[in-house]
């Protein structure tokens, strides 16, 4: 049997708390005993836990994100910070040899970033996806790990996003267009 990581991709103050910069709000804050529950299982039986959370330098004019969002997830703001519980799950295990915790720019947590490499150091083969925004850094996350042949499940009760036509969208993409299983 192959072995298995959990991404959890963006669950931050700007992204879900009720005065976040680029907020899901509601959606976003009803998942967090979901995103706690899975990260927590995963810790317990010593699977790779990885935090791939968005960083943005403020002012940053070249950013493609710029022109589309307001500023979000600014290095060195609380709007940065993990979200609720799940900032206590992290503080408390954040020294363990199967936590991960990583900046990313992009949309995807593989884009730029070291992610894959820890993953196939660990001969993980099969990621587990919970976070926000559904149709955007978990969607495009989700591409990535196909595209390197991963394969994917994404915990629908833990992901959410402020645009409901997208995450919709997105569920069935997951599974229709990636082969991706949605539990």
């Amino acid at each position: 049997m192959g072995k298995r990581a959990l991404i959890n991709v963006d669950y931050t103050n700007d992204f879900v708390a009720t005065d976040g910069m680029l907020t899901c709000g509601e959606p976003g804050q009803d998942i967090e005993g979901n995103i706690v529950s899975i990260t927590n299982e995963f810790l317990e039986v010593g699977d790779y836990v990885v935090f791939a959370i968005d960083a943005h330098e403020k002012d940053d004019k070249f950013h493609p994100e710029t022109k589309l969002f307001p500023p979000h997830n600014i290095k060195g703001t609380p709007g940065r910070d993990l979200y609720g519980e799940l900032a206590d799950v992290y503080e408390g295990n954040k020294e363990k040899e199967n936590v991960y915790y990583f900046d990313k720019t992009r949309y995807s947590a593989f884009a730029g970033t070291d992610l894959e490499i820890k993953l196939r150091e660990r001969e993980i083969d099969e990621v587990h996806l919970v976070g926000v925004c559904t149709d955007i850094c978990v969607l495009h996350t989700a591409v990535d790990a196909y595209n390197k042949g991963f394969k994917i499940v994404v915990h629908q009760n833990a992901v959410a996003s402020f645009n409901a036509r997208g995450h919709e969208w997105a569920l069935g993409h997951f599974t229709n267009t990636l082969g991706a299983k949605v539990i």
